[in-house]
């Protein structure tokens, strides 16, 4: 399986995924990606064609994707594209300087950006998986489209090819906040032109990428769970003994 890059550096302006959401629109649930390898695979394919075109993940290294089945043949045939070493951090090849001249401000690191975007009400891939899947057209942004979870936001939109072009419907209601005044509620999306996927494979594709970013944020995650969980067995175990002996101790004593 080959894996052609995308040349969209130009395209993704940037830091897209510096957001809050409280109070905003509303998120929806990410997909559980972290038992699907198949998927996580997918996912890390999809963010190393589109992601690091502009962004780092400069605490991971792509021999790590090993723990995701690739073998170091796969990962260096069908994943570096620009004469990386397996060994090597997953950087973009845009320098800093230039992002700063170009775009007026450098993208952001994704390695933890999953776990640095959780709030107490929504975790980080939530709130991804959204922004990634609402994005409309709006011929009065530089990079002609906007974004219901970041309202102006700075990243255009680099998966358009997939999902094709949305635009956003608004219909005026009154204000609950202040009689007589009228606001514009968002009423829904309508597709302007088809992309290469389908919604159902792009909403899928979607969560193939924000899996990879969740897991490339602690890759060790499943086992640190695991290795939890035998812990607790071996604490409850040991309990048990504990409480039996003592209570055998203080028998003989009385």
């Amino acid at each position: 399986m080959i894996f052609s890059k995308k040349l969209l550096a130009l395209l993704a302006l940037v830091p897209a995924l510096a957001f809050a959401n409280e109070g905003g629109y509303p998120l929806d649930k990410a997909p559980d990606r972290s038992h699907n390898m198949a998927a996580l695979q997918n996912g890390a394919k999809l963010f190393v064609n589109y992601c690091l075109n502009c962004h780092n993940a400069s605490a991971m290294r792509y021999n790590r994707l090993r723990d995701l089945g690739l073998t170091e043949e796969q990962i260096k045939n069908n994943l570096l594209f620009t004469g990386e070493k397996v060994g090597e951090m997953m950087t973009t090849a845009m320098p800093a300087k230039d992002a700063k001249v170009w775009f007026g401000t450098v993208p952001p690191d994704l390695s933890v950006i999953t776990r640095a975007k959780a709030t107490p009400s929504n975790t980080g891939s939530d709130y991804i998986y959204t922004y990634l899947r609402t994005f409309y057209k709006d011929e009065n942004r530089p990079t002609g489209f906007n974004n219901m979870v970041l309202p102006n936001a700075a990243m255009p939109h680099v998966l358009w090819e997939l999902q094709g072009v949305q635009a956003a419907k608004f219909e005026e209601v009154e204000d609950p906040h202040e009689h007589g005044k009228k606001v514009h509620k968002f009423a829904g999306f309508e597709q302007v032109s088809k992309g290469t996927m389908t919604k159902l494979e792009y909403d899928t594709a979607v969560a193939d990428i924000v899996g990879y970013m969740e897991w490339m944020a602690e890759p060790a995650a499943q086992k640190r769970k695991q290795l939890g969980v035998w812990v607790l067995i071996f604490m409850s175990i040991f309990a048990t003994l504990a409480w039996r002996l003592n209570a055998s101790y203080w028998k003989e004593v009385k």
